[in-house]
């Protein structure tokens, strides 16, 4: 089996060439990226392009699955490039697909493709996905999504898969999530437990993750078993403020959720961390997924617990851990993060 992945040097994307790598079945993969990177990976070869204007066919010809991971989060302050590559390239790739003749694809959709939904129960898969309206990223998502139905329709031979992951953590991940979601301004060393004193005790701040290596798994199983349609892959426990709390060893202070939301909404105006407050409603907003579908069909159960995935994610960040590919390196930011600041801190990359 040749398995293409597209996006192959991101948090997931890494995971990704590790689970298919490790499987007997697959006998080579391309990582496609934009810049092509340093590390080398077991069966694995490299090729450049960008999915909003490369030649994508000539790269998925031959191959057996394709799996699209690439997506952008930043530059933030710039929704017209963001939809450019998540929507439009997105397109591009189902397209090049078709053209290329690969009998399988594999996307990856997001909790974040689901419409508002319950924190004190879970859905399964026929949650409707239109999204949480003041997230970008939870907008392209759902969007992707419906450009997806319109492709199956019209490509019935086409075994499709869409996976709606959780929040994806990671050790090597660290800088990079850093990078992100937090920005330049966040002292590594001061992101672990003990030195971090409270949470927001708010009713929805309820949300799951899972650990990226689990993550890489299940796609591992949607390239290569017989299987279609979507699943939701998350982890236990559910994490909410008491649970954080506990974890963390912090104290849960009840907050009215507007009040998160603008200091969200300030300090990303104010430049000092690259997320808008859209980010907030979206946590509050999508519900708690069922992932019995996953565990059922697609024949996967995560082996690392929901909470471990997110202190090994702190332990990274306090280490600055990384890398050697441009989306992970801790080089990436520049000596002390000269590169982030010289972006704006969610400018154009």
């Amino acid at each position: 089996m040749r398995a293409v992945v597209v996006g192959a040097t991101g948090n997931v994307g890494t995971s990704v060439l590790r689970a298919l790598a490790d499987d007997g079945d697959v006998e080579s993969i391309l990582g496609l990226a934009r810049r092509r990177p340093l590390l080398r990976m077991p069966k694995t070869e490299w090729a450049e392009v960008d999915i909003v204007s490369g030649d994508l066919v000539r790269h998925f010809r031959g191959a057996d699955a394709v799996v699209h991971l690439a997506w952008l989060i930043q530059p933030s302050r710039d929704l017209s490039a963001l939809r450019r590559t998540n929507v439009d390239g997105s397109e591009r790739v189902f397209e090049a697909v078709a053209e290329a003749k690969v009998p399988a694809l594999v996307y990856a959709s997001s909790v974040g493709a689901y419409s508002p939904g319950p924190k004190d129960h879970a859905v399964d898969e026929s949650w409707p996905t239109n999204g949480i309206p003041t997230s970008f990223y939870s907008r392209h998502k759902a969007e992707v999504e419906r450009v997806l139905d319109r492709f199956e329709a019209a490509n019935e031979g086409i075994t499709v898969v869409r996976l709606r992951p959780a929040l994806i953590f990671k050790r090597e991940a660290a800088s990079g999530i850093r990078r992100l979601f937090a920005g330049p301004f966040l002292p590594s060393p001061l992101v672990r437990p003990g030195l971090i004193p409270i949470v927001p005790d708010i009713a929805r701040l309820r949300f799951q993750a899972v650990h990226s290596l689990d993550v890489g798994e299940a796609y591992r199983l949607a390239a290569t078993g017989e299987v279609r349609g979507a699943f939701n892959i998350a982890a236990e426990p559910v994490l909410g403020p008491q649970e954080l709390g506990r974890l963390f060893g912090a104290r849960p202070v009840p907050m009215p959720p507007a009040l998160l939301r603008a200091g969200a909404a300030a300090s990303w105006a104010l430049r000092l961390q690259p997320s808008p407050p859209g980010w907030v409603d979206m946590a509050l907003g999508v519900p708690i997924m069922d992932t019995t579908r996953a565990r059922e069909q697609l024949g996967w159960t995560p082996r690392r617990r929901a909470d471990s995935a997110l202190l090994e994610l702190l332990e990274g960040m306090c280490e600055s851990a990384g890398v050697e590919k441009p989306p992970l390196s801790p080089s990436t930011g520049g000596p002390l993060r000269v590169r982030e600041l010289r972006k704006g801190v969610g400018g154009r990359a």
